[in-house]
């Protein structure tokens, strides 16, 4: 008969989230996991076979997270610019809101493990298509309603302002003047008109 699990799995995922976003997958150690879960290694084990398995499943945890908040901002927003920029604004605001400016799991993950480990690379370039095709929809939209100008290819813009998204979440590593991502994101939207 299975042993239940004696821990709440979603609870160990944000942990899990947590250090490894602080640490980096290089700077966690197995000891680190078990300290901060506050599950045994054997459960650790028994549940995500290893320190890599565990980083994949929080960072597909973090991903699914970061995509439901993006596709309800796009879903509650008005008009195409207002939604790009309230989108804009969330990131930011995510970030200068942490006071340890971990900045962002995701692009951490891809600068830091993303180029020797292909399912990291993967998962990243899913995200990265996802978080696109969302900028592209909503700038479609847009062109359509005449409300941005269809000067730009759409593709372009949207690899444009996501490429943008990744620079503010860089950025927001060093410093947290607001200022800065204030006139980032007045010159992002003005590529839409």
């Amino acid at each position: 008969m299975a042993r239940t699990k004696d821990f709440d799995e979603n609870e160990v995922l944000s942990k899990a989230i947590q250090i490894f976003w602080h640490k980096g997958y290089n700077g966690t150690s197995m000891q680190d996991l078990v300290d901060g879960l506050g599950i045994s290694r054997s459960s650790l084990y028994d549940t995500y076979t290893d320190k890599h398995t565990l980083f994949v499943k929080a960072l597909e945890s973090y991903q699914n997270s970061g995509a439901g908040k993006i596709q309800e901002i796009i879903n509650n927003s008005g008009s195409a610019k207002a939604t790009i920029i309230q989108l804009l604004k969330f990131v930011t605001n995510e970030l200068l809101c942490d006071k340890q400016q971990k900045g962002c799991f995701m692009v951490n993950a891809e600068v830091e493990v993303a180029p020797h480990d292909t399912e990291i690379n993967n998962l990243v370039c899913k995200n990265d298509q996802q978080m696109e095709d969302a900028f592209y929809l909503v700038i479609r939209k847009g062109q359509d309603s005449g409300e941005i100008n269809k000067n730009q290819d759409a593709r372009a813009l949207s690899r444009f302002i996501f490429n943008t998204v990744k620079g503010i979440r860089v950025t927001a590593k060093s410093t947290s003047d607001r200022a800065v991502f204030d006139d980032i994101i007045k010159l992002t939207v003005s590529a839409l008109d």
